[in-house]
């Protein structure tokens, strides 16, 4: 399969990294707002064709789907686009920033019929996985759960401590 990535920061490549590791998949190109952080993941992922401009990312010969990693933002028009070009996408979290945005996406999602997924992921972590079997086994019965995330950022940093694009 070949697929594009939108998202040059520390999530893009997250999923670079994680892609790498996955027989049959060729990312081809590499969409970025910061065009030389681009040109420099590019190169390191062996990327051969990168750009700023999701069009044109969409238009490379072959390409089946998009990896959206890029800000809440834009989030949902850059998934519209997507599947209005007749790429599947997986849409990094949050899918977007309003109700209103999230069912425009799933409402062209049912037009196109392309995939449309959203990146929740943590289900493939060890610990969310053994605790998933113990309640599937019945050894464990979900009373209450709370599960918060807070991020206290003084500045425009991403995950991996770099100003954001």
């Amino acid at each position: 399969m070949k697929i594009g990535v939108a998202g040059q920061g520390a999530f893009g490549v997250k999923h670079l990294e994680a892609v790498g590791n996955i027989p049959g998949i060729e990312v081809i190109t590499l969409t970025g707002g910061n065009q030389t952080a681009t040109a420099e993941v590019a190169k390191r992922f062996k990327i051969p064709h990168w750009t700023g401009d999701l069009a044109e990312s969409l238009k490379q010969p072959g390409l089946e789907a998009m990896i959206l990693a890029t800000p809440t933002g834009m989030h949902a028009s850059q998934g519209i686009q997507s599947m209005r070009a007749g790429k599947h996408v997986h849409i990094e979290i949050p899918i977007a920033d309003s109700l209103a945005d999230t069912e425009r996406l799933v409402k062209v999602h049912k037009e196109t019929g392309v995939v449309c997924m959203g990146g929740h992921t943590r289900r493939f972590n060890p610990s969310h996985q053994y605790v998933h079997k113990k309640i599937k086994a019945g050894e464990l019965k979900i009373q209450q759960m709370n599960v918060q995330t807070y991020f206290f950022r003084r500045t425009n940093m991403n995950a991996a401590g770099r100003p954001r694009s």
